[in-house]
């Protein structure tokens, strides 16, 4: 069963500003480079209740997919992942118990459900104690089999740059978009 909207591999891009973080959603092709915009999205830095809309372009005209958690204060928090129609398409939600050396979160989407952890634990305790906040990030996600959905890897640059690869064919583009910005803005906590 092949996705809705399935991208083999895309990339996020987050532009730094004062109040809310940014993303641009780019299709790439298999060396990484951007080749189509899929996505903007907005977050509000500091917000309680986690939710940001995905939209066609800069000038949010035409939302297309978002999430949002399903309560305020939360640590096991879930976030509904949901279509331009308000459809529930995928869910995720951090295990806080798990994640406490390792961050560790849970999704589900139509005919899939997986667990993505930090793939280097050296790197999650640094990043724990450390206020090093280059350092990479990379997630993978696999299902109970152990085979891969989908991964999730930041590249150390200015502003934060994210490369998803999605062997998975189940696993929805706006799915693995939301995971990643919703990672990014879980983990820059």
């Amino acid at each position: 069963m092949t996705a809705e909207m399935y991208l083999p591999h895309f990339q996020v891009k987050q532009k730094l500003t004062m109040m809310v973080n940014r993303y641009e959603v780019s299709e790439s092709d298999a060396a990484g480079n951007p080749t189509r915009l899929m996505a903007f999205a907005e977050q509000k830095r500091l917000a309680f209740k986690e939710q940001v809309t995905f939209y066609t372009d800069a000038s949010r005209s035409r939302p297309v997919f978002g999430f949002k958690a399903r309560k305020k204060l939360d640590l096991n928090a879930g976030y509904d992942i949901t279509d331009e129609s308000g459809a529930q398409i995928g869910f995720f939600r951090k295990d806080f118990g798990a994640s406490l050396l390792r961050s560790t979160f849970h999704v589900e989407g139509p005919g899939f459900a997986g667990t993505g952890q930090e793939r280097n634990q050296l790197v999650a305790l640094l990043r724990r104690f450390t206020d090093l906040d280059f350092l990479p990030i990379h997630f993978d996600f696999v299902d109970p089999s152990g085979q891969p959905l989908f991964s999730v890897e930041r590249k150390m640059s200015i502003g934060d740059r994210y490369r998803v690869t999605v062997p998975d064919q189940r696993v929805d583009f706006r799915v693995a978009a939301a995971i990643a910005v919703g990672l990014d803005a879980l983990m820059s906590r």
